[in-house]
């Protein structure tokens, strides 16, 4: 056993002076880094450059966000529903009233009910001719806004806000006027892009129940800000790319009217030369139908008989189209073709 152990204590003592031997660096001591190193690893950073560029994991994280395009019209749509609804919501509460746009940017569905700041009132509307829906949100300060204003309340003072209970059947019917009103002048915003009826479904205060579409999915959302002198709130509209997916082509145009990959020069000098096409013309005298065996059997002295005679009606056609019905003579030693009739053309349902 001693023999044994005096081995391996010299085995031990010669591995030890080879790893020390040589040109091997000397080890570094551990760093220990602090909350602040390891905020701005992440990206957490609350300092003046932490709010300007985001840094470290939260660049990864970002990078992994679904980049939506950009939809040009649907900016033009939200700015002249500004401006329409600053006429409607002054008829609508004999008030002052000033509309403006926070903001417009893109989101997932998900991440925007998270994000809803309660209590509020969720209008779920259906957009009829896309068969889809939308999703507008009216905040606390709005409803109360509303309601005070709607029955009588004195200008120039704050509205009442009663927090933790339920919202009124008064409160209820009264927000739900407000909300036909901005659907009926966003129908409106889309007239000039597009007709399309925005009605009104249902009210709720629950923003599980308000799910109209798949929580990963993209949308659409515009802040509104209403002021009411003193008083006033906040008004947001949501809609899904999956709403807005059959008008897609026109909220990608640059300005309205815009006509994608159309050249009207070009077309008018198309339409031009096609006139100056030339074309082939046949005359069908007869046509028969043949057994294979009987094509085989053809050679050369070979006649074949034409139910036509003298004086009867042939066909004029180009390619498969028959065109013409006329029948065939002779002018100045030239077989001619005198067309009498206009063979009309069936249409697709009639083939």
């Amino acid at each position: 056993m001693s023999g044994t152990g005096s081995e391996e204590d010299d085995l031990a003592a010669a591995w030890g002076a080879e790893t020390e031997g040589g040109d091997a660096a000397p080890a570094q001591p551990e760093r220990v880094l602090s909350q602040a190193e390891i905020d701005s690893l992440l990206g957490f950073d609350d300092g003046p450059a932490g709010n300007d560029h985001d840094s470290g994991m939260q660049r990864i994280i970002s990078s992994g966000l679904v980049s939506y395009e950009r939809l040009p019209m649907l900016e033009i749509v939200f700015d002249r529903l500004v401006r329409i609804m600053s006429t409607s919501l002054r008829n609508f509460t004999s008030d002052n009233v000033e509309v403006g746009i926070d903001n417009i940017l893109s989101l997932r569905f998900g991440d925007y009910l998270n994000s809803i700041p309660l209590p509020a009132m969720l209008a779920v509307f259906k957009a009829e001719e896309w068969d889809n829906y939308g999703l507008m949100v009216v905040d606390s300060a709005m409803i109360y806004s509303i309601v005070d204003v709607l029955l009588g309340g004195r200008r120039g003072t704050a509205a009442m806000r009663i927090e933790g209970r339920p919202y009124t059947t008064i409160e209820r019917n009264l927000v739900e006027r407000l909300i036909v009103v901005v659907l009926h002048d966003l129908s409106l915003s889309f007239d000039p892009l597009c007709p399309v009826t925005f009605r009104f479904e249902r009210l709720e205060v629950n923003p599980r129940f308000a799910t109209i579409s798949r929580l990963s999915n993209a949308a659409v959302l515009a802040r509104l800000r209403i002021d009411m002198e003193d008083r006033g709130g906040r008004l947001e509209l949501l809609l899904p790319y999956a709403t807005l997916e059959p008008v897609r082509e026109l909220l990608l145009q640059q300005f309205m009217g815009e006509k994608f990959g159309r050249d009207s020069i070009w077309e008018t000098h198309l339409a031009e030369e096609l006139w100056n096409t030339d074309i082939d013309l046949e005359v069908v005298l007869d046509e028969q139908t043949m057994r294979l065996s009987e094509m085989i059997d053809l050679k050369p002295g070979s006649q074949i008989l034409l139910n036509g005679g003298v004086g009867s009606s042939v066909l004029l056609r180009c390619g498969t189209t028959i065109l013409f019905e006329g029948r065939v003579g002779r002018r100045k030693n030239r077989i001619a073709v005198q067309i009498e009739r206009v063979v009309p053309r069936a249409t697709p349902t009639e083939r």
